[in-house]
């Protein structure tokens, strides 16, 4: 009895209670194929150690890593009307929302937040690329325009993190007009002469370039961020030419003007906040009055 007890009703047990391995257990570089343990990605700020390589980050695990403490006040966006044209292709689009709302667990693709960044105080949206990939519809256009606003009142820098597949199509002329609307909110940014600072992330690519995201007062970008209005796929047919090695890749585009900075990601809180006090959005330090003097 006691060989059943001891043995059997253990192994038993067991079989019946295995623990399922999470999926994402390990993490695979995509340009050089190192595995990386899910936790310590998760530390280094899903940058892949060995290589560089960054990793997409959600919205909520971006806020988490950019404000002061992970602590941050999520601002109330306004309701737009959902599936406004009735749009249906394979599937229909208010089942694509209901599944991306699922996964994500945000409303659309874009979060407003406030909080501090080294005690400098700022307003942060941050499009998620998860949620059908960053698309650029009617609720994200009222998210940034209702978060450009608040920073001109509160008189707090703007920082805009961009990624984005283009326009939400599925909209169609309602997504189309949040480019010239996001346009016209940077514009009171302007106005209220508050700052505008643009973090092009992996990938930026689409209507964003053709609004927002290229109307910063200074543009970073993370490295390695794929970053253009067409694919380099579609420029070569069209062209019928070879496109220089990396085209469109952040770095290119800072040797070619287009972009301020290639900024690592466990350096952007710390350039943003001293690039927020240069632009005079709060009382600049010795030290960096002395760099930026260099």
């Amino acid at each position: 009895m006691s060989w059943i007890s001891n043995v059997v009703r253990p192994k038993i047990r067991s079989l019946l209670n295995k623990r399922e391995v999470p999926q994402n257990l390990w993490i695979k570089c995509p340009e050089t194929g190192e595995m990386v343990f899910h936790r310590d990605l998760e530390l280094n700020q899903f940058v892949i150690p060995g290589s560089g390589y960054h990793m997409r980050m959600t919205a909520a695990q971006r806020l988490e890593n950019f404000f002061d403490g992970g602590k941050y006040d999520a601002l109330d966006l306004p309701d737009v009307p959902v599936d406004p044209l009735k749009f249906r292709d394979e599937r229909r689009y208010s089942e694509r929302l209901r599944d991306a709302r699922a996964k994500t667990g945000a409303t659309d693709a874009v979060i407003i937040a406030s909080g501090t960044v080294e005690n400098v105080p700022v307003v942060v949206a941050v499009q998620d690329f998860d949620f059908m990939g960053g698309s650029l519809g009617m609720a994200a256009g009222e998210a940034i325009i209702a978060g450009m606003t608040a920073a001109a009142e509160q008189k707090k820098p703007f920082v805009m993190f961009a990624a984005s597949g283009g326009a939400r199509m599925q909209e169609g002329v309602f997504s189309l007009m949040q480019l010239p609307r996001t346009t016209a909110a940077v514009a009171g940014l302007r106005e209220a002469n508050v700052p505008y600072i643009v973090v092009l992330t992996n990938p930026t690519t689409g209507g964003v370039t053709a609004s927002y995201a290229m109307l910063g007062d200074i543009h970073i970008a993370e490295p390695g961020a794929l970053i253009g209005f067409a694919g380099p796929r579609v420029i070569e047919q069209t062209i019928r030419e070879k496109l220089p090695p990396a085209f469109q890749r952040a770095e290119y585009l800072r040797e070619h003007g287009m972009v301020d900075m290639v900024v690592h990601r466990k350096k952007l809180r710390e350039v943003i906040a001293r690039v927020c006090r240069l632009l005079g959005a709060a009382p600049a330090v010795a030290e960096e009055l002395a760099a930026a003097a260099e």
